[in-house]
């Protein structure tokens, strides 16, 4: 019996997996402009990535939640030089900030797996801004889970294959039905090729 339920949880477990990476890899026709050409296929590095990510390192396969979903007192939002992307939003570790072109003014799409593999940027108090962020920008929303910090209305979030600081690996990927795009310090989104 021990041995039934402990297969039926490692199926269940494989069911969200396989629903969570088709989500991923689901086409979005209204999710707004893309790169000028379609963004190729990630790397085999940047697939490995993911993988491990989504299966039993606690993003979508189980095992605690991201440590950036963790709210802090008073999240920071800051700036980065990274690479061919120029000056983009990071929070307070220099790790790379997003939006999800699903996303709505202030209301997070990102629901179900999806905050597991895209961490929202979450604090308990009033958010900081740092370095060319604008504070004027900042703002937060209500979601399940916390407040979120929004920047010029976008809800803004890591991404769990960036493990180190300055890294976006994310930049341009269409996962959950959209694509994510890393902000400028005015809240745009950058949409240049990594």
């Amino acid at each position: 019996m021990k041995r039934t339920a402990t297969t039926v949880g490692w199926s269940a477990a494989a069911l969200v997996l396989a629903t969570a990476m088709s989500g991923c890899s689901a086409g979005a026709k209204d999710a707004g402009p893309a790169f000028a050409t379609t963004p190729a296929a990630p790397t085999a590095t940047v697939a490995a990535e993911q993988r491990t990510a989504t299966s039993g390192g606690g993003y979508l396969g189980g095992g605690s939640a991201s440590p950036s979903a963790k709210p802090t007192k008073a999240a920071t939002v800051s700036t980065k030089s990274v690479g061919k992307l120029g000056t983009v939003l990071v929070d307070g570790k220099g790790h790379t900030l997003y939006l999800f072109m699903k996303d709505t003014r202030n209301k997070s799409a990102c629901t179900g797996a999806c905050p597991a593999a895209w961490p929202p940027l979450l604090t308990s108090g009033k958010a900081k801004a740092a370095q060319k962020a604008m504070s004027g920008l900042l703002g937060t929303t209500k979601r399940s889970g916390g407040t979120q910090v929004t920047y010029n209305g976008h809800p803004v979030y890591t991404y769990a294959v960036d493990t180190k600081a300055g890294q976006a690996k994310g930049q341009g990927l269409n996962q959950f039905g959209a694509l994510w795009f890393v902000l400028d310090p005015a809240g745009d989104r950058i949409t240049t090729k990594p």
